[in-house]
């Protein structure tokens, strides 16, 4: 009898997270569909005049397209970036492996704002202020502890034996580290690549340091955007932004697996 109380004490505190997570996704959703004017829920009759508008909306198609640019440059740089770094930490005894790992914390301890300040001064002092690359570095070196997790796990579930077995067939270090390491680094690789990749998408704070108005990004212009009038045609660039999720989703359950990557958490 006591098994009851504590099964309905579950599954409500379960529905409440499910309902609480998902309904902002819905409620955008819903709105994006709507027939009127202004962006309500529920929506006001069901129309895709707002998709339409956004397929026809040359502003939104270039920032949608500098985005993914940065988010590939981004993602560009961490692959190396990351893999190595967590081979390096992991693998072989550094002297100051301690401090890189608390150096690494620096931008979930460091203000998003500071960061932009300090890179606005560096890529301006530099002379690249302005540009969409240096956006994606600024993304890289903001994000990169994701990919360095990432490909840590996979490297703590890797067998030495492996690269041992290749050293003793005749295979070169380097044979060996692209035959045999960066195969079996490549469900870390591959999560952490698609993590770079959208959270590089969702780049806000620093990137609005780091572009003018002739080269902005996505959020950047969603941005601009609502501080005018909050129509629904935000709403279809919010869902646009939940089908890229979706995909990632689809693509990590792909190639790597939903259930491995949870065991990597």
């Amino acid at each position: 009898m006591r098994a009851a109380p504590f099964r309905i004490l579950v599954w409500t505190v379960v529905i409440f997270n499910i309902v609480f997570l998902g309904l902002p996704t819905v409620v955008i959703v819903a709105a994006s569909f709507t027939a009127g004017d202004m962006l309500t829920f529920p929506p006001e009759g069901l129309s895709l005049r707002w998709y339409a508008r956004l397929a026809g909306m040359r502003e939104f198609q270039e920032a949608l397209l500098r985005s993914l640019y940065v988010a590939a440059i981004c993602t560009a740089f961490a692959i190396p970036a990351g893999t190595l770094a967590a081979l390096a930490m992991v693998r072989h005894r550094l002297r100051f492996a301690r401090t890189l790992q608390l150096y690494f914390l620096l931008p979930f301890t460091v203000p998003l704002v500071v960061s932009g300040i300090g890179m606005m001064y560096v890529f301006g002092e530099a002379g690249v202020l302005g540009r969409l690359w240096p956006v994606g570095l600024a993304a890289c070196a903001i994000n990169l502890p994701f990919m360095i997790w990432s490909v840590s796990a996979s490297v703590n579930r890797l067998d030495p034996d492996l690269e041992n077995a290749a050293a003793n067939c005749g295979a070169t270090p380097v044979q060996a580290f692209f035959s045999v390491t960066i195969p079996a680094l490549m469900p870390g690789i591959i999560t952490g690549a698609l993590l770079m990749f959208i959270l590089a998408m969702n780049e806000f704070i620093v990137s609005i340091f780091l572009v003018d108005a002739r080269i902005v990004t996505l959020p950047v212009w969603m941005f601009t955007s609502i501080r005018n009038i909050i129509t629904p045609d935000l709403a279809a660039v919010s869902v646009v932004y939940i089908i890229f999720a979706l995909v990632s989703i689809w693509a990590l359950d792909r190639w790597v697996g939903l259930d491995i990557f949870l065991r990597s958490r």
